[in-house]
């Protein structure tokens, strides 16, 4: 896929944008921008990394136990999720690099802190404990087995491709159209009016937090209303691997059994501001902003809203509801009084097939980001390959997860909990780097304008608040 190295590039000055701690950039024109529909497949494969944790489990959770009391931060976070991601984007549409990457261009020391904020929120294997613990309900059995089963699973599924981003792709995208497809069709069998007219008031409730909520689930929750943690920086790993912009010019992660080798360069490439440029320039980022708008604002927004109400219309308010999984058992039970065994156990059916797809989308989010600082940072003169060091942390990663479970942590909304506020955590760390590297390193030309800029100074202060709120002393509570 990657273009062939063209001899005596021109390297990028300094006075243009500064290396760093890495080698400059070198110059190449940007390639002809496409229609956002062509687009269409990096915030796929997002949106259906994000669906199993907020969309599926904690918003409907919450709601299950609280109505649409915080509806607001629900939809302020995956709003501000989509500039987040956009900011997240706008480094790699330019140079083909990942975002991780440019913090490593401000200090070698952010390799490192990048490294464990993303290897050790994700170790979490909350995803595919969930989907054992949906496929216990309906067959029984231990579902720490079918964890330890799930994980290996995901790990022959994604090594198995060619081309590791269009195994991904193609598994999210089923998932998306099978879940969307199945939550209007429960919605539509469970619809109550007054849980719409609750979700509207809850909408406008801004600033509100129920007494006696758990500060580590809000944030949990609040990070995973959209993707959240590393998950929204791999939507520069998977533009790159889709070949927009820039990205052209970098190679693809392929499988080691039965994929091609294919060169991907250490550092990126950058454009003159020709007047030629530029004009492609405007059209790439213009096609990029709606084809994340529609895919994973829109439908991450719809996804949040019908599991959401599914849930309220389903058990809010019902008396002996339990914690963890117990209100998905519950929704099942009460969608199979109204409706048969049939369509109860099709309720966990599309919960199993959600959180095995989410965990799969996680691990190669994980190994995708762990490579780029990896072999950027410390192997940029290695013989050994990007795909190498990719299944290899893979494959480690899988086997923390399996640790995990035989440690005794066994409890899927646990694992999702702590895992989703260390990310909360993570999102606020690499808001402020977006904020200064996206306003001081990026060209003029390119830099974000007043109305995102005030966005990110939001987004900063917004998971900082409950960071800061976690780290006071709540976390402990989580375990009393």
């Amino acid at each position: 896929m990657a273009d062939e190295v063209v001899s005596e590039e021109k390297v990028v000055p300094s006075d243009v944008i500064d290396p760093g701690e890495l080698p400059p950039l070198t110059y190449r024109d940007l390639p002809e921008p496409i229609a956002w529909k062509q687009m269409i497949g990096p915030s796929v494969l997002i949106l259906g990394a994000s669906i199993g944790s907020g969309e599926y489990v904690l918003w409907p959770y919450l709601t299950a136990h609280y109505g649409f009391a915080i509806w607001w931060a629900c939809m302020l976070g995956i709003l501000t999720q989509y500039f987040v991601n956009m900011e997240i984007e706008r480094w790699t549409l330019a140079t083909g690099e990942c975002s991780v990457i440019s913090y490593c261009r401000l200090s070698k020391h952010w390799a490192w802190a990048f490294l464990i904020m993303t290897a050790v929120p994700w170790a979490w294997p909350g995803w595919a404990t969930g989907a054992a613990m949906a496929l216990s309900f309906m067959i029984g059995g231990n579902h720490v087995v079918y964890a330890i089963l799930g994980l290996i699973a995901v790990g022959i599924a994604i090594s198995a491709g060619p081309v590791v981003y269009n195994t991904v792709e193609k598994l999210q995208e089923v998932m998306v159209v099978v879940m969307i497809g199945l939550s209007v069709v429960f919605f539509l069998i469970t619809f109550k009016m007054a849980a719409i007219g609750a979700m509207v008031v809850g909408t406008f409730k801004v600033g509100y937090i129920p007494e006696g909520i758990s500060l580590p689930l809000l944030l949990g929750a609040i990070a995973y209303a959209g993707a959240g943690g590393a998950l929204n920086l791999a939507q520069s790993n998977y533009i790159r691997d889709k070949g927009y912009a820039m990205g052209k010019y970098v190679g693809r992660i392929t499988s080691p059994i039965t994929g091609k080798l294919e060169p991907i360069p250490s550092t990126g490439f950058f454009f003159e501001p020709t007047e030629d440029n530029m004009r492609k320039w405007r059209g790439w980022w213009r096609a990029a902003n709606w084809e994340h708008f529609i895919t994973f604002f829109v439908l991450g927004a719809l996804s949040l809203i019908l599991l959401s109400l599914i849930s309220y219309s389903t058990v809010y308010g019902l008396e002996g509801l339990g914690k963890g999984f117990d209100f998905i058992r519950n929704e099942g039970i009460e969608i199979g009084k109204l409706y048969g065994p049939f369509m109860k156990n099709i309720f966990w059916v599309m919960g199993v097939f959600i959180l095995f797809t989410t965990e799969l989308g996680v691990m190669d989010i994980v190994a995708r980001v762990c490579t780029d600082i990896i072999k950027v940072n410390w192997m940029r003169e290695s013989e050994i390959s990007d795909r190498a060091v990719y299944f290899i942390i893979l494959w480690i990663e899988i086997a923390l997860g399996i640790l995990i479970l035989l440690s005794g942590i066994t409890k899927p909304l646990l694992l999702l909990v702590i895992g989703s506020c260390l990310n909360g955590m993570v999102m606020f760390f690499y808001s402020m780097l977006l904020l200064w590297f996206n306003n001081k390193v990026v060209p003029k030309q390119l830099a974000m304008g007043k109305i995102r800029f005030i966005v990110l100074v939001w987004a900063s202060g917004f998971y900082g608040y409950f960071t800061f709120a976690v780290l006071r002393g709540q976390i402990p509570k989580l375990f009393g």
